[in-house]
């Protein structure tokens, strides 16, 4: 099964070396992903509550500031709270942090590539994990695949980015945590 997420190259090559991997990825065997400890606490709703839409979800947990500042910079906030439905690989703070410095003020200053790159977080549809486990990649909204392999009871995508909490449900999809940003192949 394949899905995509859309976001374009991004210009600067060092991030690109350090945050994509062109590798093939074998079929992910079915594991179960826990949170780690470091994992952003997600606000939970009851079987009750009315959940919240993609922007309002992550802005709720409080660790993705720079991916909805990023968002906004983007234009992306009204279509992230769009009827959807979307799957966001979300990268928290911290990754946004790692990134090589200068590269996310660099990201800020070009909208279009910013936008291409966030794109490239979301999924068409609302991917839970328990199908993510059995992918081999998805296609984003970009257009680009992602790669994604289980190994050793956790996913990762790219081979680089590890999913450290999953099925954080939304009114219009879902959003899976990241620990690292991600970057479409270059063209």
């Amino acid at each position: 099964m394949k899905r995509s997420m859309i976001l374009a190259p991004a210009a600067l090559a060092v991030v690109l070396a350090a945050c994509t991997s062109s590798a093939a990825s074998p079929t992910p065997a079915p594991v179960t992903a826990a949170p780690a400890t470091s994992a952003p606490s997600m606000p939970a709703a009851s079987p009750s509550a009315e959940l919240g839409d993609i922007v309002a979800t992550a802005d709720g947990a409080g660790t993705f500031t720079t991916l909805l500042a990023a968002a906004q910079a983007a234009g992306l906030v009204e279509t992230l709270q769009g009827d959807g439905p979307f799957t966001v690989f979300a990268p928290t703070d911290d990754a946004f942090a790692a990134l090589p410095e200068g590269t996310l003020d660099s990201l800020l200053a070009d909208p279009e590539a910013l936008k291409q790159i966030l794109l490239y977080h979301v999924v068409p549809g609302a991917v839970k994990a328990e199908e993510v486990v059995n992918l081999t990649s998805a296609d984003s909204v970009e257009g680009s695949p992602i790669a994604i392999a289980a190994k050793d009871g956790k996913v990762y995508l790219n081979d680089a980015a590890e999913v450290v909490a999953t099925d954080v449900m939304a009114s219009n999809g879902v959003i899976h945590v990241i620990d690292q940003v991600i970057l479409p192949p270059s063209s």
